[in-house]
């Protein structure tokens, strides 16, 4: 095959592999900040309530499984053959935001909560927030 059909058709296959709209920035490789809408309320009965684009941690980091090293297996008694490594698409910074809150009439009242600052791929953990 020439090496202009080659070029041509690895061309071909890059067009085909790129997602069109919305989906574009989910296939960017690595961790992005990602706006949402939120909705915020004073209390249960949503006396007050206003909206607010906050951001989050959206996307992929990497991740690994291969066969563990000898010393593994002998350590954990033959019971652990596969190490893995992994990270998360984590929260590494965060910013409180005010939000203006509508409430009966021309009240208003104004309440602060936490938006993503900065994202990255970091150790994986259970988080309690």
């Amino acid at each position: 095959i020439p090496m202009a059909a080659l070029q041509m058709l690895l061309l071909c296959l890059l067009v085909l592999a790129v997602p069109e709209g919305r989906g574009r920035q989910a296939a960017i490789p690595g961790c992005h900040l990602h706006p949402f809408n939120v909705t915020v309320r004073s209390d249960r009965q949503g006396t007050c309530q206003g909206s607010h684009v906050a951001q989050a941690c959206v996307g992929h980091c990497e991740s690994s499984a291969f066969p563990s090293r000898y010393s593994v297996l002998v350590a954990s008694g033959y019971r652990h053959n596969v190490t893995s490594v992994s990270q998360c698409c984590t929260i590494s910074g965060l910013k409180k935001v005010k939000v203006q809150l509508q409430c009966g009439g021309d009240r208003r009242e104004e309440l602060e909560i936490f938006t993503a600052r900065a994202c990255q791929c970091d150790m994986c953990r259970l988080s309690r927030y």
